[in-house]
């Protein structure tokens, strides 16, 4: 037994990466002698030689990033059969699952994570689950009601067969024997609960079709004559754990903020504030995770995964929060989107779980209470009064708030007899104007400013000194749903990427936090190549159109082909190529899927994250606002036998406009090329095989596009956006004639 105390509760495992590290280098000094050679010769070339050097510059920049974050990979593994051992009574846990929209996030999507959190394996007593509906939804109550009571069979059940998969919706689409046992009384309770399931799922649906779940008497009153972004806060208490039984529920809350529209309400980040400030008046637990209202615990266990790193004896004052992967299932085959991020999260997630640990992403994280408030490493041991009360001096007007945080700063978490007595006090904390003149969303809590909140608040907190775990249990801690849809793929990646620049172009920039705060150089390197992703699509842009520019100038950006120096770009590209196809095999992806990720790295680029880049100047010029746009949720995937399953998809958005113009020039190119309509060549260096390959190669690249072009209905690009694209093509040819005759 005290060999077994003696054990560490987790262990930082560095994983061996010399084939990937020889990689690397050689591509790294492969870029830098091509730049070396474009500034040796850059007086003998033009235009397009020096574009081709900055874009080049940038690219080399963007290398060293990735081989600073990739360097030092670490596997994180923990052993929850000692935490059980080591610690007597675990600490408790604030459940934290946020929806925004009941259209676009329905509802039963909401229940299945919120009964999968419900059932983890942890004790009862220790658990508080709380939903922000940011819509405030009566469906979404409603749902919550109905599926409580639900819970009160769903729960008992899990744990009496040591259920693994606890979302209903994903259990039940599974063999029964493969989540549960063969014993006839196991098979009476499956039917007994795949019926009530089935019923609770018709409720829903119903209450959906109707769009008012019933009258709006009794529980539902305060629902009425509510607009979506003007009313007052709603909290209810659906189910109060006052017995603490081994197989009963954890307390579940609704919470729907106030909102006017004369106040800032700076979407899930004032949410999840919200929802600190509410649980901490009601359950206080030390430690919190949040949850996208998609992602469903997979892992019965993860709590307890989760609670090694933060409770390890020589971690617990450095690791402020444990982060899992997302993770998603049913995903369409070979990721035809490119978002499913698998082989980002092996090679690149491991790599900064080396350094001072992952980026916080939003969801499947648990965070600690203390450094949610502002508590840095120095003083998590001994919190003296006059820390406090800085820190608590910010917490705004209501003493009962200010009394519960004094108490999770000094570990003490002792939590209220009754909910119902918080009632009051959380009606006050979760106003449209208690913020104001407070630090919540500034020096407190989830921080605001930027439509990342999620990498944002994580910068923040390294920047106090703290790190990171990054968990990956088998199986999976949370399973997700991606975006399946061209559009709704799009407008993921151009929130995130218009968050993470406002991020970089801010106070909050990792330069900063580096120079004047305790977040270590590497780590600063990084952030910098997450955040600087907007800004990838300038030099995107800008590389993309020079093959198209020298095929109708007959100029040239690349070396000649009977040149030696040919083979370094050549190298390059083979190599890189090489690489990253062997890293999407080692991740058990296939050939297709690597090609889907290397061409949607393009269509991204130009597309999703050049729209990022642009809303961000507009608002650095104070011409507009950034807006958070929620993504479209789906709990099922297409079928994958589905001839339409992958097939992109595209809308009016003006978002899939520059892919459609470069698209339409390099056609316009390769047809100008292919006909000898060029101009002479100046000094008898024309455009070669190089140009002709780079633009095939693009065109390959926006394949999607092009069926676009001919396709019809929401698998069509629409026609106002293919004329604004023509007129824009024929705009470039233009002004590339003119540059030739001048």
């Amino acid at each position: 037994m005290a060999n077994q105390i003696a054990l560490p509760l987790y262990e930082k495992i560095p994983r061996k990466n010399t084939l990937q590290r020889v990689f690397d280098i050689l591509i790294f000094f492969l870029l830098l002698s091509l730049l070396i050679y474009r500034f040796l010769f850059l007086k003998n070339h033009g235009l397009t030689w020096f574009l081709a050097f900055l874009c080049e510059s940038w690219f080399t920049y963007t290398w060293a990033l990735v081989i600073s974050t990739k360097w030092n990979p670490v596997d994180y593994k923990t052993h929850p059969d000692r935490l059980l051992q080591r610690v007597p009574e675990l600490p408790s846990v604030d459940m934290f699952v946020t929806t925004a929209d009941p259209v676009l996030e329905p509802p039963l999507i909401t229940v299945n994570t919120v009964l999968s959190l419900l059932a983890i394996d942890y004790p009862v007593h220790k658990l508080a689950c709380y939903v922000s509906d940011d819509g405030c939804s009566p469906i979404t109550y409603y749902s919550l009601v109905e599926a409580s009571k639900f819970a009160k069979l769903w729960v008992p059940f899990c744990k009496k067969f040591n259920i693994h998969v606890r979302a209903p919706f994903r259990y039940f689409s599974s063999n029964p024997q493969t989540f549960g046992g063969s014993s006839s009384d196991f098979h009476q309770e499956w039917k007994r609960m795949k019926d009530e399931y089935e019923r609770l799922s018709r409720k829903i649906e119903d209450a959906v079709q109707k769009s008012v779940p019933s009258d709006f008497t009794g529980d539902f009153a305060e629902f009425s004559n509510i607009e979506r972004k003007n009313h007052p806060a709603i909290i209810k208490v659906i189910w109060e754990n006052k017995t603490s039984l081994p197989d009963g529920l954890p307390h579940l809350i609704y919470i729907s903020r106030e909102k006017r529209p004369k106040h800032l309400h700076h979407y899930k980040a004032g949410a999840m504030n919200v929802l600190a400030r509410v649980s901490g008046l009601m359950t206080n637990a030390p430690y919190m995770l949040n949850v996208d209202c998609d992602m469903f615990v997979n892992n019965p266990k993860t709590a307890l995964h989760a609670m090694c790193p933060l409770l390890g004896s020589k971690s617990e004052n450095k690791i402020a929060f444990s982060q899992f992967p997302q993770v998603f299932y049913d995903g369409l085959k070979d990721d035809p989107y490119g978002n499913q991020m698998v082989v980002l999260f092996k090679y690149m997630g491991h790599g900064i779980a080396g350094l001072q640990g992952p980026f916080y992403s939003g969801t499947g994280c648990f965070h600690s209470r203390k450094v949610i408030y502002g508590l840095s490493p120095d003083d998590v041991d001994s919190v003296n009064e006059k820390t406090a009360n800085n820190i608590l001096s910010n917490f705004g007007s209501s003493k009962e708030l200010i009394k519960s945080g004094a108490n999770a700063l000094k570990g003490k978490t002792d939590s209220p007899l009754n909910l119902s007595n918080s009632i009051q006090a959380s009606y006050q904390v979760s106003g449209s104007g208690y913020e104001y003149g407070t630090s919540w969303g500034t020096k407190v809590g989830w921080k605001y400013g930027s439509t990342a909140e999620d990498a944002h608040t994580g910068l923040m907190i390294h920047k106090r000194g703290w790190r990171s775990a990054f968990l990956s249990p088998n199986p999976p801690a949370f399973l997700g749903c991606a975006p399946s849809g061209g559009p709704s793929a799009a407008t993921q990646q151009k929130r995130w990427v218009t968050g993470l620049l406002e991020i970089l172009f801010s106070k909050s920039c990792p330069i900063f936090a580096t120079l004047f705060g305790e977040l270590q150089f590497r780590q600063c390197l990084a952030y910098l190549w997450i955040l600087m992703w907007g800004l990838r699509s300038i030099p995107e842009l800008c590389y993309a159109a020079l093959p198209a520019y020298c095929l109708i100038t007959n100029s040239h950006f690349l070396p000649k082909v009977q040149e030696p120096t040919v083979y370094v770009p050549t190298a390059i590209f083979v190599i890189y190529n090489v690489y990253t196809l062997l890293e999407y095999l080692r991740a058990g992806q296939s050939i297709r899927a690597w090609w889907n990720n290397q061409r949607m790295s393009r269509i991204n680029t130009v597309n999703a994250w050049l729209f990022g880049f642009l809303s961000v100047i507009l608002k650095l010029l104070g011409i507009s606002e950034t807006v958070f746009e929620v993504t479209q949720k789906d709990q099922s995937s297409d079928d994958a036998s589905d001839a339409e399953a992958g097939r992109f998809t595209f809308n009016e958005s003006p978002i899939f406009l520059p892919g459609t113009t470069i698209l339409v020039v390099h056609l316009t190119a390769l047809v100008v090329s292919l006909l000898k309509l060029q101009p002479p060549a100046r000094d008898g260096h024309g455009s070669g095989l190089g140009e002709v390959f780079c633009s095939v190669y693009l065109v390959l690249c926006f394949w999607p596009f092009l069926k676009g072009l001919f396709g019809k209905g929401r698998h069509g690009i629409p026609s106002s956006t293919i004329c604004k694209s023509t007129a824009l093509a024929l705009l470039f040819v233009y002004f590339c004639r003119r540059v030739a005759i001048g």
